[in-house]
Parts: C-alpha cells; structure tokens; sequence
C-alpha cells in the first residue's frame, strides 16, 4: 500500500453550510500540519479522514483503502480529537486495557502495547493514577497513548496543544516528531508556532477551502518583501493599526516597535523591510486570497 493520502475535489455540507469546498491534497509520511483560523473546516476535514463523517462528493483513499472502506480506514487510523476525554475515576492502565478491549486486542497485546506506550509518552510513572489526577498536559499523552493503541499507519491529532502551558506545548510536539519518523501524522491546529517548530509540508486552511499548500519554506518566500518593522511614539499606534496589518507590537515607554504586513512601500517614516515569520507568512496568504484586508482597522 502507499504511504500517502490522497484527497481529491472533496465535499462536505451540512444543510446549507457548506463545511469543505473543493478540497484537493496529498498527503505523505511524516509531519503534515492543517493551519487555519477557528472554524475553517479543519476539524470536518479529520473526521472525514478518519471515517467519522462522510463526504458528499469527491474521492479519498488512505494508504490506497477507498475511504469508503470505513472499517479498514479505521484499523489503520489514530485519531486525537480536540475534545478528547476518558471516565474521570478510571485509572491511566484501565483506560488502555478498556480501550484495547473494545480494539479487539487479545490481552497480552493489550498489554505489551500498554506498557511500551506508557514509557513513549512519559506516563508510566503516573499509571496508576486516576484520569481526574491527570494535568491537561498528561491527558493529551494519554490521548497520543490510546491513537496509537493499535499501532495505525496514520495519526490524526486536533488542536492537541490548545490551552496547553510552553514546557507542555513543546514537549507534545515533540512527542509528535518521534511518532511522525514511521507514519503520517497530520497535525492541526490555529497555533502558527505548532507548525513552525514540527512540520515541513503543511496546508492553510479558510472556510472549508485549501488556500495553499506545500514546503512550509515556500509559505515564507511568498511573504519575502511584504513585512516590515518600524518603532513610533505609542500615541501614533491606533493610526498604524488602522492603515496596516499588525502582526506583532513591542511596547517599551513611550515608544512601541510595530511590525506589519504591506504590500508596496508603505507611507510610514523610518519603516523597514524585514525577514518574515510564518506567522507574518500566513497573515499575508490570507490577505493575497481575499480573505482578510489589510488595515481598516478601527
């Protein structure tokens, strides 16, 4: 079997809302991230992956499977949702053996898998813990834990890192590095730093459509040329904002460094071009597909 999804002129619409539009992808072995605001669809698309929601029109195979063929995808797919939750008074080692139970797992598998998923996601000293004990950090390991129970050729992880503290955040996403060396692995998520720190190849995504897609270094070039940093009197700040897209502000006295996207040279005293940030990198894309203007802010 191949080691990619394909995703051809995918739709899906829940009455009148359409949620995916035309979506066109394909997908392969490693770290793929789905960036897109609150909203765009990404959650759809991952259901639809994981052969939870149907499509309505289009083509899908996972690893060559026809997406159709739902008990099949479903053996070979992990799936994290956003909202990932177990029964609070279940202890960490009952929630796997319970959920290789329901796998089909025989259970010396159960257990073999159990115990060398517990050291993979730091969690074998906190086994015997309640999943209430669990801090939100830990409850998402447990998620990776029970996505990876039955060992798929795909993970599909939701906004895993929302609401996550920095030490959490990161070690999480490496975590997803480790697991992404032998499997796709697509992450998605509203956070630009997740895609910046763990993936190459990657997707913007904005109400239910594909705005880009490709080398995450690529998303950058296209911003070459269009950001710039200027440091004004703080007093002058509501007049920036309302003439440009400001993607970064640092406030030091009365003084306040901006940083912004531009299309052209912009009409602002001491202005600077500057190398772009994925963050600035995505503002920009979603400026270029008319969904978003730059400046008019009030």
């Amino acid at each position: 079997m191949d080691d990619k999804i394909e995703i051809r002129n995918v739709s899906k619409k829940y009455g009148s809302k359409t949620a995916l539009e035309n979506i066109d992808l394909t997908i392969g072995k490693g770290m793929f991230g789905l960036l897109g605001r609150n909203g765009a669809g990404k959650t759809t698309l991952m259901k639809t992956l994981a052969a939870l929601h149907p499509k309505n029109s289009g083509t899908i195979t996972v690893c060559g499977v026809p997406i159709e063929e739902t008990k099949k995808i479903r053996t070979m797919t992990g799936y994290l949702p956003q909202d990932f939750s177990m029964y609070p008074t279940m202890r960490v080692e009952e929630c796997l053996d319970y959920l290789g139970v329901l796998s089909g797992m025989d259970k010396a598998l159960r257990k073999e898998r159990a115990d060398m998923l517990l050291k993979k996601v730091n969690l074998e000293k906190h086994r015997r813990k309640k999943v209430k004990e669990l801090s939100g950090g830990m409850k998402r390991r447990l998620g990776i834990a029970q996505a990876l129970l039955h060992d798929p050729r795909v993970l599909i992880v939701d906004e895993p890192t929302a609401g996550l503290d920095p030490e959490e955040r990161i070690r999480f996403r490496n975590l997803l590095g480790e697991v992404a060396e032998d499997r796709i692995v697509i992450l998605s998520t509203h956070i630009v730093g997740d895609i910046e720190a763990s993936c190459e190849m990657a997707a913007v995504m904005n109400e239910g459509r594909i705005l880009w897609t490709g080398n995450v270094k690529d998303l950058l070039k296209d911003a070459e040329g269009k950001v710039w940093t200027v440091t004004i009197e703080s007093r002058f700040l509501p007049q920036i904002k309302s003439l440009y897209s400001v993607t970064g502000m640092v406030m030091q006295g009365s003084q306040t460094t901006v940083r912004f996207v531009h299309e052209g040279t912009p009409d602002v005293t001491g202005a600077a071009q500057t190398a772009p940030c994925l963050e600035d990198a995505y503002i920009y894309c979603l400026f270029k597909n008319g969904c978003i203007d730059l400046g008019g802010e009030e």
